[in-house]
């Protein structure tokens, strides 16, 4: 039987906490719940949580620059950021910085339930699903992807992603040299029914070829298909030859 989800809050508003913790407890989640950054991390350095909701505007540090430190750590955590209705910056900032998805606010509990549900069952299938390539890994360039292990390595370092990063870089891999439009590659790594829009793809896209090109402006591997969407080119030397 599977352990039950274990979520953190970390938002300043009061109510808001106190709603989420009883609904999300009532679907038969654990929740926790922090008013800032600072008790947030301090919940993050003592448990593990499968998902991380994260208020973008909050006292002292911000969702935004939290969420930014987090990734530069190494943590892995999902994170599903809060923001302002209406606001696009703060979400293109929210996936820049590594969040997972987003939620604009004011939204129905029901609904930031089925997003929380839904990136945990993208976890645990990929955890428990290492797939074609948990044989192998997989090299390119100087990186090395051990996906069954959700690692990659540069000249045997680890690299910080975060989950939707790695299930992107993973979802271009595992078609290396096959084009593929943004909606398929919001089906493989978010979900047939999500409502993420090619924008976020694009946002993630950058994100990878600022981690793994030499040149992000002139990208070899991870390589626009003008009318199409992305290619991965594992040996950008070799292809076509």
């Amino acid at each position: 039987m599977n352990e039950a989800p274990r979520i953190l809050i970390a938002d300043d508003e009061a109510e808001l906490r106190s709603l989420l913790q009883r609904y999300l407890g009532e679907q038969g989640m654990q929740v926790r719940a922090a008013a800032d950054a600072a008790a947030a991390e301090k919940l993050l350095a003592r448990e593990r949580f499968d998902v991380l909701v994260l208020d973008v505007m909050m006292p002292g540090e911000d969702g935004l620059s939290l969420c930014r430190r987090l990734r530069a750590q190494g943590e892995t955590v999902p994170i599903l950021m809060l923001t302002a209705r209406g606001d696009p910056v703060d979400r293109i900032l929210g996936l820049e910085m590594g969040a997972d998805d987003y939620l604009p606010k004011p939204f129905l509990p029901r609904e930031l339930l089925a997003r929380v549900q839904a990136m945990v069952r993208r976890q645990r299938l990929l955890g428990a699903h290492g797939g074609p390539l948990g044989e192998e890994p997989v090299l390119f360039g100087r990186f090395k992807l051990l996906a069954a292990q959700r690692r990659l390595l540069r000249d045997e370092e680890d690299v910080a992603l975060s989950t939707v990063e790695f299930n992107l870089l993973h979802a271009l891999v595992m078609n290396a040299n096959r084009p593929l439009g943004r909606d398929r590659l919001i089906e493989l790594t978010r979900g047939r029914d999500h409502e993420a829009t090619d924008r976020s793809i694009d946002v993630q896209v950058m994100r990878l070829r600022r981690l793994i090109e030499a040149d992000p402006a002139s990208p070899r591997h991870i390589q626009t298909v003008w009318g199409v969407g992305y290619v991965f080119v594992p040996h950008p030397d070799k292809a076509g030859s």
